[in-house]
């Protein structure tokens, strides 16, 4: 028994430790997130790309898709909301015809710089106790685990990849059609 007060005592560094209080903290502050967006009719992915194009100008589908993390069928779907609210329009890629550019309306720039200032003030106010210069530790911490954990996933699917190719290439390892 002892000893399980002491374990209790000691902070757990384990990765599964970590990951659950990312978790939990990031779920607390998407929530606060989900809150704000909500107020104006908008879901996430809706709000994450109006943002992108208020931000960074027109861009392809593809593009928008990569800034706010949706695959391309997602992507089609958060574009065909929005155009059908009249707060995007779509536009011919002149550079390649399979593509189009998606840009923001006067109705869709209005709504989003109303909201982006909305959603700004109302997440600094949720995080107003958490101090700057913890804010400034976090960020560089925060932003080399994104690059470790990424890091790792590439190269467990490189790793995977070799597996398979080598199983593939040794000798009575196809597969008949049969």
């Amino acid at each position: 028994m002892a000893k399980t007060s002491e374990k209790s005592s000691e902070a757990d560094l384990s990765g599964l430790h970590i990951w659950l209080v990312l978790w939990k903290a990031s779920r607390a502050v998407e929530a606060q997130a989900h809150r704000s967006i909500a107020r104006f009719g908008m879901v996430m992915s809706d709000f994450g790309v109006l943002e992108a194009l208020l931000h960074r100008g027109p861009l392809s589908a593809k593009q928008l898709g990569e800034k706010v993390l949706l695959t391309s069928g997602s992507m089609t779907a958060a574009v065909d909301r929005l155009a059908a609210r009249g707060l995007v329009r779509r536009e011919d890629d002149i550079h390649d015809r399979r593509a189009c550019i998606v840009q923001l309306t006067t109705a869709g720039r209005r709504l989003i710089e109303g909201a982006f200032a909305q959603h700004r003030s109302e997440m600094e106010e949720a995080l107003e106790n958490f101090p700057l210069e913890d804010r400034k530790t976090l960020l560089p911490l925060l932003r080399r685990l994104g690059r470790v954990a990424e890091a790792g996933e590439v190269k467990k699917r490189a790793s995977s990849a070799m597996v398979m190719q080598a199983s593939d290439s040794r000798p009575g390892a196809r597969r008949s059609s049969r």
